[in-house]
C-alpha cells in the first residue's frame, strides 16, 4: 500500500490547503488538535511517573517510558506546531493518509485544482466508513469494478507527486528469511524515479455530504502491482502515474471501463531508485 506521497508542488499544496476555508478541513484540524493535546497530556503524565520511579529506583521499565515518553512529548509539541504555522518546510510536501493534498478534476468543462483528503469516504456511506475500511486512500486496480466501482469510470483525478513512501520488513529488503529469534522490524523506504520526473498518480475521488449539509471532497490513489525494483525492495503494490498525453481522457471518464483501464496500463513506466526515508 502506498503509506504516503510527496506532493510535487509544495506551493500550490500550501495555498490551497492552508487558505481553504471549508468547515471540513477546519473541522478536520480542530478534532486533530483534540487528539494531539489529549495524548500530549498521557504522554507527559506517563513521562512524571516514570521519574519519580528513577528517583526511588532504577529500573528498565521507568528508564524505557521515560525515554519514549520524552520522545513522543517532543513529536506531539511539533505536530500542533504544525497546525498553527504558516511558513512552509520541506517535510509539508509528504502527504498522510487522512491529510489534504491538491488534486486535479474536470469540472465545467475545465481542470480545477482541488483540496481533498487522502482516504476517500464514498459518497452514501457512513462516517464510520472511514474506520471501517482504515486503507481506503489506496484503491486496487484488481478491485476497481468491486469495491471501488461507484467511481472508477466515474470521477477521476490526478495528484502530481515527486515520490512515495512504503513501510517495509528490514528482512525482506535485505531479501532474507527472519533469524530465530529475530523479531520483524518496519524500515520507511521513500521510492522516486531515477530521471527525478513528477508523476501524475491515477486518483479516483468521492464528494460526500452529510445530512447537515457538510461536504467532504476525499480521494484514493489507485495501485497495481509493483515493478520489479519495488519488489525487490520488499514492497507488494505500487502507485499507477498515467502518461501526459492522457490527462484530459482519464479526467472524463466516459463510463467505458475498457478505455479507463487502457490508461491505467498506459502508464509511465519510470525506474524507481529506492533509499531509507529521512
Amino acid at each position: 500500500m502506498c503509506s504516503s506521497l510527496v506532493g510535487g508542488s509544495q506551493n500550490l499544496k500550501r495555498h490551497v490547503v492552508r487558505n481553504s476555508t471549508s468547515r471540513s478541513n477546519l473541522a478536520h484540524d480542530r478534532t486533530l488538535a483534540e487528539k494531539l493535546q489529549q495524548e500530549l497530556f498521557k504522554q507527559r503524565k506517563r513521562l512524571a511517573n516514570a521519574e519519580r520511579s528513577l528517583q526511588v529506583k532504577d529500573t528498565k521499565k521507568a528508564g524505557s517510558d521515560q525515554r519514549i515518553a520524552t520522545e513522543k512529548v517532543e513529536w506531539l509539541l511539533g505536530k500542533l506546531a504544525d497546525l498553527t504555522r504558516t511558513e512552509p518546510k520541506p517535510r509539508d510536501s509528504r502527504i498522510f493518509p487522512m491529510h489534504y493534498a491538491p488534486v486535479m478534476i474536470w469540472e465545467n468543462g475545465r481542470r480545477v485544482v482541488k483540496p481533498m483528503r487522502y482516504h476517500c469516504r464514498p459518497a452514501g456511506k457512513p462516517t464510520f466508513y472511514d474506520s471501517k475500511y482504515p486503507g481506503c486512500y489506496n484503491a486496487r486496480r484488481d478491485n476497481l469494478v468491486g469495491f471501488w466501482k461507484g467511481q472508477f469510470g466515474i470521477s477521476h483525478g490526478l495528484m502530481l507527486a515527486s515520490a512515495f513512501y512504503e513501510n517495509v520488513s528490514r528482512h525482506r529488503l535485505e531479501n532474507r528469511d527472519l533469524a530465530p529469534d529475530e523479531k520483524d522490524e518496519n524500515v520507511i523506504l521513500e521510492f522516486r524515479p531515477q530521471a527525478g520526473q513528477d508523476m501524475l498518480i491515477a486518483c479516483l475521488w468521492s464528494r460526500w455530504t452529510g445530512n447537515d449539509g457538510e461536504e467532504l471532497l476525499s480521494f484514493a490513489a489507485i495501485t497495481d502491482e509493483p515493478p520489479p525494483e519495488v519488489a525487490e525492495a520488499g514492497h507488494d503494490r505500487c502507485i499507477i502515474p498515467i502518461q501526459h498525453q492522457n490527462i484530459d481522457a482519464w479526467l472524463q471518464p466516459s463510463g467505458d471501463l475498457k478505455a479507463s483501464y487502457a490508461i491505467l496500463d498506459d502508464r509511465e513506466r519510470p525506474y524507481y531508485e529506492h533509499r531509507m526515508a529521512a
